[in-house]
């Protein structure tokens, strides 16, 4: 497992290195290039690529193959409807994993909600993660934001906040998000696992589909029109991609485990390489609770 204590630059640019990886891998996922090839491609050794992919997923890059493939998106689909379907017939939440997080959604007054944060304090930090840098703003009511970061942002952070919260006060203060950037990131090494609260602001139907995307479970995926008859409305499968497109908590409500029906990936806020690196983590870690 992962440790994300005491990470430094290093960190973050290994991060981008298997990013590199995987899309040269996926790239080429049908003539399977040798460990070789695409060491040389990011700018390793293969014996340091080796020992630093598997670090960060956990197994070899040789079985990490199967996690690149639409054949195995199509099953993620069916497996993860079929689930879905079973939990909602018996009034269950989904079975539990040892990498699930307990996150409970709150959403704001439509008041609350026309105030642009009017007399709410925001605190926010960067932290880094397996993915790369995120920003993380809390609220006495929750996480309020969770973004991804890149070198090419032109915004400053507390101009990424005020675009969502202009009459809020914010401030950066990492220490109050780091406990946040623990139970998110490394929740599997804490002894004790706290449920999460997040803070969202939205329409009624944006809310919809972001309590919905709570419901899928680690390394599950769903397609867009799974995601419209989960809310009971079949036919708004555009409706459902704008509001995950506009999910202001990336991670905790997991847009990144929504795909198309054909089992190619779609676009993702935070990039489309972040969004296969998560989903490839995230299938390289599953427990396998029939075990």
């Amino acid at each position: 497992m992962i440790l994300l204590n005491n990470m430094n630059i290093d960190n973050n640019q290994d991060y981008y290195r298997i990013t590199k990886a995987i899309m040269f891998m996926r790239q080429h996922h049908l003539n399977q290039p040798d460990l070789n090839t695409v060491a040389q491609h990011i700018g390793l050794s293969k014996y340091h690529f080796q020992r630093l992919f598997t670090k960060w997923a956990g197994i070899s890059p040789k079985r990490f193959w199967q996690y690149l493939t639409i054949e195995y998106a199509k099953s993620k689909l069916e497996s993860t409807k079929s689930l879905l379907d079973l939990t909602l017939d018996v009034n269950l939440s989904s079975p539990s994993r040892l990498h699930d997080l307990f996150v409970n959604l709150e959403a704001m007054s439509p008041g609350e909600f026309k105030s642009g944060g009017a007399g709410l304090l925001i605190r926010y930090g960067i932290h880094d993660t397996p993915f790369g840098k995120s920003l993380i703003a809390t609220t006495a009511r929750g996480v309020c934001n969770l973004y991804f970061l890149d070198p090419t942002d032109n915004l400053n952070h507390e101009q990424m906040l005020r675009h969502s919260w202009s009459n809020a006060e914010i401030i950066y203060d990492p220490d109050a998000t780091q406990l946040f950037h623990e139970l998110i990131f490394e929740s599997v090494s804490l002894k004790e696992r706290k449920p999460l609260t997040v803070l969202v602001k939205g329409t009624n139907f944006q809310i919809q589909v972001w309590r919905a995307l709570l419901r899928i479970p680690f390394a599950g995926m769903v397609s867009y029109q799974t995601v419209a008859q989960m809310i009971g409305h079949p036919t708004a499968t555009r409706a459902v991609g704008n509001a995950i497109g506009n999910n202001p908590i990336s991670y905790l409500i997991p847009c990144h485990r929504v795909i198309r029906e054909s089992g190619k990936l779609g676009g993702y806020c935070w990039g489309i390489e972040r969004k296969i690196a998560i989903l490839s983590w995230e299938a390289s870690h599953v427990i396998n609770i029939d075990n």
